[in-house]
């Protein structure tokens, strides 16, 4: 079993930055692809953004390519999501989650993922 921490979320302005945290349990980190998802009040689960085991893959929604940067330190168990240039509408809840399987890289389905953490607001005001 995994268990997944996010953390940094908070409340900012339009145009600033957050850098947010997941601090994952276990010792096969390392193996699992790892990834960002968001939810807004009102509508359903949307994928943000998604990282390979390695890292040498990643994955982006439209809506957060350019400002948003998903990275992680398989020594430190942990997957990172800087948000750059925030907007009101990246107002959600953010959450991590873990894929056991390696395959495929990056994914950016919700279904593919077998680990989910508790999510961590983000509001950003105009």
């Amino acid at each position: 079993q995994v268990q997944l921490v996010e953390s940094g979320g908070g409340l900012v302005q339009a145009g600033d930055s957050l850098n947010l945290s997941c601090a994952a349990s276990g010792r096969t980190f390392s193996s699992y692809s790892m990834g960002w998802f968001r939810q807004a009040p009102g509508k359903e689960r949307e994928f943000v953004a998604a990282i390979s085991w390695s890292g040498g893959s990643t994955n982006y929604a439209y809506s957060v390519k350019g400002r948003f940067t998903i990275s992680r330190d398989n020594a430190k168990n942990t997957v990172y999501l800087q948000m750059n240039s925030l907007k009101p509408e990246d107002t959600a809840v953010y959450y991590c989650a873990a894929r056991r399987r390696a395959e495929p890289l990056a994914t950016p389905y919700e279904y593919d993922y077998d680990y989910w953490g508790q999510g961590t607001q983000v509001t950003v005001s105009s």
